[in-house]
This record gives structure tokens, sequence and C-alpha cells, in this order.
């Protein structure tokens, strides 16, 4: 099933084709600049201004009172670039020093921002808007986007899937909007809106987007910024822009090479083979003291490794004949520290900038495209190592399991209660996954010629991807059901169309002292796919138990919309902003299918007012204000209101002679189903004092959502199943952000620059039901292992959503819990359902970020440390293994972990799993990433430069939780991919 593919192969021959049609320029004379950058309009000195060598990463900035120094070589460019002024460009001759005055740049007063459909002012921002460029990015062996901004950006929560390589992360935006609707925000790479949906064969969507291509990412976060989008931006939106070429650029190569080795942190304390000899000789049976062996294992060792992992790009960009291009390839091979893991990431992209029309055409041209290849480790081999039985050794003399050792219910017959060698199950088992996905657009904006305060913009973009891989368990794979093997093969086909139009008109109205900037447009998004059902085989080919392949589904869904928004400015004081989206998706009736969002922002630019405009303290204060609607329609299925039939699962085929035929059943269905609808409140500030030195901003948000796109129970015989998904309750939610950056040091030879962010948000269900007044108990959700269909959180109102719902624990006076004693709540006499109560959530109250970076002439040192305050998990592991029961399993030993010795629990019954001493403060600080650089400047005689660093990702963590981890997405730790320690080595080179 493994497709061989060679586009990647073409962009290597392109990219050669570009080297061969190029020539290099080498400088000669190394010498220092020094100088001095002011204001045309003032002559003030100008802090932070960046210099850069142009086509190298070699720079510098000014200090507070405007002076640089920088070492350059004659016939070098020097670019000089500040926020809000025109950048210039010199060439270095004979002088030693050069001082340049920065002209105000009017026609963008302040940096651009990428708002969606276009760009605005940063000045003329009314909504919460978060930009962080290239120049902000976190460093080090950095494999997905999401990875980029983590712990930079007020009110954005990013947590990690695990440590699987490849891995993709939780993404929440001011904690998200919905209970079973998604809760993701929605992502836009260069104007393309993606797919939130899983890829088969891949675990994470943004692992086809390499970071090394990503110039800038914005995060839009109240409904001001995102209601453009309408019925996708209940969730928040994040905008990807990529890099491209710059017209007027010569030839630029560079090159970056990382290497790193990631290790294991840690392990899940269990007892040694010697402590569990004498616990199983204290506490079990003869039966049981008779199964014990004479080994000395290490099973948690043994699964785990230190993995080596490369990352390597090489980008190519100039002009050619003023047209702009910049083409990619990269090569990502990483391996996880979970035996067998790996995943390789081939990515090539090509832009072209080319202009027409007397240059009143723009023509953007985005194609990328990505081939992944997946090993997937079979995680449930941590949990195996966990309960593993240490005294048994790793092989037996019996080819019957592979030569593993396993657990006999019979000689040869594998115990299939038993825990199966958790080495076994990774070497044995083959899980890989290859997936091809290209993303690509064409642009074309143009600037009237009769008009050219209009312009109109028409974007064509898609998102294609085909994926395949297979399951393979050989015959020798330990479980009762696989008798001569086992292949389940699977593939998946997508495609996601887009067709965006909008004109935009954006005129300087000089007799009133106005601005005004207003967009309207068109937008079609298509989504289809193909999911083909194959029939499982064994390693021979023939259908297990005469199964048959299913039949194709072709899963599609289509939004169509109109929008507009206008922003006006007057005085350059005040601002309004009005946005209004009207979306029509074919995932509601025809009844339900069309929803209005609209959005109103105010600001005021206290700055620009006559008592502030020449103050030497405050260089920036502005007023925000914001209401909007914003929408959700990411539900499972494409047409939840329509009655319809899906393939019944291989379990529940039908038997004609010797073959056994797929079956349709209907599903349950909700003809009424419609939009869930978020209504925003924003109040904010943004700041900046001495010259932008000290810069910042503070949001105050609340959210209500209606009409939840809630799975609830349902009564039995109602519908064609006991749960249905239907607009059912409310939520709330609000928040504090607050966000702080300063130069703390700034001069020609030291510069140290801080930030730090905050995040407060607390998130209620207000209403669960379709009564008024109605008492219900709430949805049960968060299942756990042990017992059968035990769940231990709840969503009830009054409550934030996943709350644990849990039994009250009783301790002795020395603080031991006592075995099966809980407090009886309600009073009653006895211990029942009745007095389990509401206890924490999963979700962190208040999460933070501190970046710091400094930079003494050639060297550079940063971090990034993140933390969570208030966050609670359920520690699943403790409450499955710590106790001696786990001897009592017919026919094998189950290890116990450590927490055993603290409670001494005997019986692993349903109400001690069910207890709040498992639910543990998660309440941590991690330091996620230090990294030191040195610039060596020009090297190889003068023929390139050179920059090296080294890194370490997930430093350490400071908490309580005493599990191996205290962020986990859902709150719930069990069988998660242990987090490394990773040591990275950096190479970048330009040419």
């Amino acid at each position: 099933m493994k497709h061989k593919y060679t586009f990647s192969k073409l962009c290597l021959i392109l990219v050669l084709v570009f080297f061969g049609s190029s020539h290099f320029l080498w400088a000669q004379d190394t010498k220092t600049i020094s100088g001095t950058v002011t204001s045309f309009s003032d002559g003030s000195a100008l802090p932070g201004v960046t210099i850069r060598v142009k086509g190298t990463t070699q720079g510098t900035t000014t200090d507070f009172n405007g002076v640089y120094q920088i070492r350059v070589e004659e016939g070098d460019t020097l670019i000089f670039s500040f926020v809000g002024f025109t950048p210039e460009e010199v060439v270095v001759a004979d002088q030693s020093e050069i001082d340049i005055q920065l002209m105000e740049d009017i026609e963008t007063l302040a940096e651009v921002v990428v708002v969606g459909y276009g760009t605005q002012r940063k000045s003329d921002l009314t909504g919460a808007v978060s930009a962080i460029t290239e120049e902000d990015f976190v460093e080090g062996f950095v494999s997905s986007p999401a990875q980029l901004i983590t712990g930079k950006v007020a009110g954005v929560q990013i947590t990690s899937s695990g440590g699987a390589p490849g891995s993709g992360s939780q993404i929440r935006i001011r904690g998200g909007a919905s209970l079973n609707a998604s809760n993701d925000p929605l992502i836009v790479v260069d104007g393309v809106p993606l797919n939130n949906a899983t890829i088969a064969g891949a675990s994470n969507p943004l692992s086809f987007i390499n970071p090394e291509d990503i110039q800038a990412i914005n995060v839009l976060k109240d409904a001001s910024a995102t209601a453009i989008y309408g019925s996708r931006a209940s969730n928040g939106v994040i905008l990807i822009t990529t890099k491209d070429g710059k017209a007027g650029e010569k030839l630029s190569v560079t090159f970056s090479s990382s290497h790193s080795i990631s290790v294991p942190t840690d392990q899940i304390e269990v007892l040694t083979a010697d402590e569990y000899r004498n616990a199983v000789n204290t506490y079990g049976t003869e039966a049981q003291k008779a199964m014990l062996g004479t080994a000395s294992t290490d099973w948690q060792d043994l699964i785990y490794r230190n993995a080596y992992s490369t990352d390597n790009n090489l980008s190519v960009s100039g002009s050619v004949e003023s047209v702009p291009y910049r083409v990619s390839l990269g090569y990502l091979n990483q391996d996880g520290i979970l035996l067998t893991s790996n995943f390789q990431r081939t990515s090539a992209a090509l832009t072209v900038s080319p202009t027409f029309l007397d240059e009143h055409l723009d023509v953007d041209i985005n194609v990328r495209g990505v081939l992944t290849n997946s090993q997937f480790a079979d995680q449930g081999a941590v949990g195996s190592a966990i309960a593993m039985d240490p005294t048994q050794p790793v092989y037996m003399d019996s080819e019957i399991f592979g030569g593993y050792f396993q657990w006999e219910e019979a000689p040869g017959d594998f115990n299939d209660n038993a825990t199966i060698n958790p080495l076994s199950m990774l070497e044995l088992k083959d899980d890989y996954g290859q997936v091809l996905r290209s993303i690509g657009n064409i642009q074309f904006d143009y600037e009237f010629h009769n008009i050219p305060d209009l312009r109109a913009n028409l974007n064509l973009g898609y998102d294609v991807t085909e994926s395949e891989g297979e399951v393979v368990l050989p015959a020798t794979y330990p479980t009762a059901v696989i008798t001569n093997g086992r292949i389940s093969p699977y593939a998946q086909s997508k495609m996601n169309k887009l067709l965006d139009f909008y004109l935009n008109y954006t005129s300087d109205l000089e007799e009133i002292n106005s601005r005004i900037d207003a967009t309207a447009g068109y937008s079609y998004q298509s989504f289809s796919g193909e999911d083909p059902d194959f029939a499982e085989t064994d390693i021979t080919g023939e259908p297990i138990d005469g199964a048959a392949a299913g039949l194709t589904s072709f899963p599609q869904n289509n939004l169509i919309s109109f929008f507009g928004r206008a922003t006006y400015v007057y005085n350059e004081r005040y601002l309004l902003t009005a946005t209004v989206r009207r979306d029509g998706s074919s995932r509601f009736s025809e009844e339900n299918r069309w929803g209005t969002f609209p959005s109103l922002a105010l600001a005021w630019r206290v700055n620009e007012e006559n008592f502030l405009v020449d103050s030497d303290v405050v260089s920036t204060f502005k007023l925000r204000v914001s209401y909007g609607v914003t929408g959700q329609q990411d539900v499972f299925g494409d047409f939840p209101y329509l009655a319809r039939y899906t393939f019944s699962d291989i379990r529940a085929q039908y038997q004609f002679g010797d073959t056994f035929y797929t079956m349709y059943r209907p599903e349950a269905y909700d003809p009424n189903i419609k939009w869930e609808e978020t209504t925003t409140y924003n109040a904010g500030m943004d700041f900046g004092f001495f010259e932008e030195r000290i810069t910042g901003s503070l949001d105050y948000y609340t959210k209500q959502t209606e009409d939840l796109l809630s799975d609830v129970p349902v009564a039995a015989g109602t519908n064609f199943s006991n749960r249905i998904l239907t607009n059912v309750g409310n939520i709330e939610s609000e928040g504090i952000e607050a966000v702080l950056n300063f130069y703390a040091i700034n001069n020609e030879r030291f510069s140290w620059e801080v930030g730090l962010n905050g995040s407060y948000n607390d998130i209620t269900i207000t209403n669960l039901s379709r009564v008024d007044n109605a008492n219900t108990t709430g949805i049960p959700v968060g299942g756990v292992s042990g017992g059968t269909g035990n769940t231990v959180q709840i969503h009830t109102e009054g409550f934030s959503p996943y709350t644990f719902f849990v039994y009250k624990q009783v301790y002795d006076e020395n603080g031991t819990p006592i075995e099966g004693l809980f407090a009886d709540l309600n009073g009653d006499g006895e211990i029942s359902e009745l007095d389990r109560y509401r206890y924490q959530a999963p979700n962190a109250n208040f999460y933070y970020g501190i970046s710091s970076q400094f930079a003494f002439e050639d060297w550079s040192l940063s971090f990034v440390a993140r933390g969570n305050t208030g966050n609670y998990l359920y520690n699943n592991i403790n409450s499955l293994n710590a106790n001696y029961a786990n001897f009592a399993q017919p026919g094998y030993l189950r290890n116990v972990t450590r927490n055993v010795l603290e409670t001494n629990f005997q019986d692993p019954s349903e109400t001690v799993l069910l207890s709040d001493y498992y639910v543990e403060n998660g309440s941590f600080l991690r330091m996620d990433n230090i990294n030191l650089g040195y610039n060596f400047g020009r090297v190889a005689n003068d023929r390139l430069s050179l920059r090296m660093n080294v890194n370490v990702q997930n430093v350490f963590v400071l908490t309580n939780y005493t599990g191996l981890d205290p962020e986990i997405a859902g709150g719930i730790d069990n069988n998660i991919y242990p987090r490394p320690r990773t040591y990275a080595l950096g190479l970048h080179l330009g040419f």
C-alpha cells in the first residue's frame, strides 16, 4: 500500500535551477560602522531600531540614545527598520560612520498586522490581537508551529498531547466556548482556513507546516477581531503567515541544521523486583507466591531510549527581474523516546510574487507540499510496563510468542486478561502511516487604475491530503483473537477548496481629518473526502472470519458566506470598527442554515490628545471596547439534522453462507440542530512608555455561549440511540489578560528584554437543560481505566466543565486515607452515588508565561518558562495500580505503584477508584526552553555568516503532582507518552 512520492525530488531540482542561474557576491574588507538613528520629524533618538546586513542574519539594534555599532564589509547593504517608520537602505563604502534619519511612514503609521481578509495598521486595531513575529518565536528543536508561541501569548494555552514524535497540541484561546463541539481555534495559513479534523496516518494536523517557513503568527481573540470569520470563530483564530521573497532582494541562501538528543526525565515509581517479592510473600496466596519469577526486570527502562533527531532546512530567496521568490526544502527525522516511534517529514515550499499592469496587479502564489511517514508506538506499552511483574524475564525459550515471556492460561495459550509483555507490544506490532499533503493558493490583488483607493482581491486556495497506513500484528502477537496474524489497512483522502473575493476601499479624507477602510466580500469553501472501508485480513491475505470490506463513504460539507468590515478613524484618535458576516452551512437544515454574526468596536488613542501628545513618558495609550457574536458549526458528522444510515462495524456483520456482510444502521439525529452562538464583550487598553521601552496591554472579557452543541442522554425509544447531539444549555466565561514587555537594558553592547503575560479564566455551565429549573445531576464524562464504565467527571449547571465527580475520602489521625471509608455527605447513614460531590476541575484558572532575551556583543541567551495554577488531575495510574489486590488475578501477577506503601489499599473497588484522594493539584512552573547562541559573523574567507546555538527543552518542572507530568489535556493521567528532555545543537548558515 505504500506509494513512492517524488515531489520533494522535483523541488530539489527547482532549487538547483535557482543555484545554476545565480552567482554569489563575496564581500571584501571587514570593518566597524557606528552611528546614530534619529527621527526626521523632530530629531529625537530612536531606540530599538533594527540594523541588518541585507541577505544575512547578522544585525544589531540601537540603544536608548539611538546609537548603534556593527561589523560589516565594504559593499554590504545595511537595512534600518523601525515600527512606524519607512525602512532605509545604505550601501557601505569607505565611511566608518553612518547617521540615519528615518521618516515616519504615513502609509502604515505603525506595523501592519494581518487580521483576516487583508491587513490593518496596528495603531488602527480595535480588537484583542496578539502578533508574534519570527524574531520572537521560541527557539530550539521545534517540529510544530504551536511550539513557536508556547508561553508567548496571553490568553492562549497550549498543551502538548505528549512526547510522541510529531505529536500535536491542544490549543485553547480564552478557554474555548463549547462542551462537545470543537474547542479548537480556526487556523488560517496564508488566507486558507484549514479543517481541524483529524487525518488518518497522522497524529497532528499542524505537523504538515514546517515551522522554518513561518514568518508570523497572529492570534485573534475577541469577537471584534474574529467576527469576520463568523461561524468558525467562537474559539478564536490563528493566522499563520509564511515567508516570501522581497522585491529587489539579492540572492540569499540560508541553511539550518539542528541535531538533538531526547532523554526520558522520570519513570512511574513501582515496586522493584525484591520489594515485589516481599509484598507477594506478605499479602499473596500460596498460588500467587508460586508464580513469582527469579529475574529482576525494569520494564520501564526496557521500553524507553535516548532518541536522536535531526532537522535540516534550506531556503533560497531573492528577486529575478523584480519578481520576488522563495524556495525552501526541509527534512525532519525525529525518533521518540518510546521504542519504535518515529516521525519523518519532507517539506517543500515555493512562493512567487510577480506584478503586472504597471504594478497595479499583484499576484502571490504559494505552494507547499509535505510528505510524512509515522511509525506509531503502542502507547499501551506504557501502562503494561508499569503493571508487568518485575520478577519475570523479558524472554523465554519458546518461540510461540516470538520468544517473549507472556502469561499463559495453558501451555501455548495466552492469558487474554493478563498484562502483555510491553517490549513485545512495541517490537512485534507494526503501525505506520504515510500522508501526502499540499496547501496552496494564488491571490490576485488589483489596484484600480482610475480609483487607486479601491482594490479587488481574489484568493483561490486548496488543501488536499492523501493518506494510507496499516496496523500489522504477526501470528506471534499475544492475544487470544490473533491466530494467524492481522493486517488492518486504512486510507483516506480529503479536499478543501476555497474561493474568496472581496473589495477593499481605503482613503484618507483629509478635509475632515478622517480615514476609512472598508471591506466587503464573498467566500465559498467546500470540504470533501473519501473514506474506503477495508476488510481486515490475516498475514496471508485471507479475510478474518470471512469479513468483507464495507463501502466507501464520501463525507462532504460546504460553507457559503458574505462578509463586510468598516473601520473609521477620526483625527488619528477615535476609531470605530463594525463587522458582519452571514454564513450558510450545509450541516444544518434549510430552516437553520443561515446565521448572522456581527461585531462593533470602539477605540480611543489617548496619547494623540493634546495633553499627552508631547509627553516624554507616555508614547502609546489606547482604550478599547468591543462587542460581537461568533458561531460554532464544527460538529460530529456532516449531516446531523438528517435521518441517515451508516455502516456497522466488523462485530455487527451478518453472515450469509461463508460470507459476512456489513450492515447499515440508523443514526440518532435532531432535525432542529443549529449553530452555537457565542457573545463576547471585551474592554482593554494598550500602553507604551518611554518611547516604547515599556509596552503592554490589559484586557477584560466575558463570553456567553447559547444553544450548546451537547451530546446528551435521551429517553430509551425516543431516537435511534440513548445519546444524541443537540442544542442544550449555555456556558459563560470571564477572564483577564495582561501583557508586559520591557527593555531593562539596551545599549550598543548589552541588551536585556523581558516579557511577561498572565491570564485568568473562569468558565461555568449556566444551563444544561431545555426545561427551566430542571433538577438534573448532569452529564457524566471522563471515562477511566478500572471497573466497567466508570467516569470521574461531570457536566453540571453552576460548575466548570469536566468537574471531577468523586467521593470525599476520610483519613485517619496520621493523614492516611482509610480504605473504602468516605464521608456521608447527604447524612442518610450509608454511602451511595448520592454522596458523590463535585470537586475541582482540570482547567487552570490562572496561566502565565515568562520570557527573557539577553544579548552581549555576539552572544545571546534566552529562556521561556510558563505555568498553570489551579489545574487538577485524576491520577488513574495510582487508582488502578496502587493496591495489593493486583496479586489476586487469575493466573498472573501485576505490579503495583509505590503509592500502595502510603495507602496500604487492598481492594480496587469502584468506590475506591472514585475517591477524591486521586484528584491532585497539578499546578506547575515549567522551564520550557533555554537557548544560548553565538554569532561568529562572516567566516570562510568572508563568504558566509555563521551562527550556532545550544538549546535545552523541558528543562525542569516544579510541581506537587505525584505523577510523571502535571500538564495533561483533559485532566486524566493514564498511559500518557512522557515528555522528554531535549538537548539540541543548531547551526545557521547564510550565503
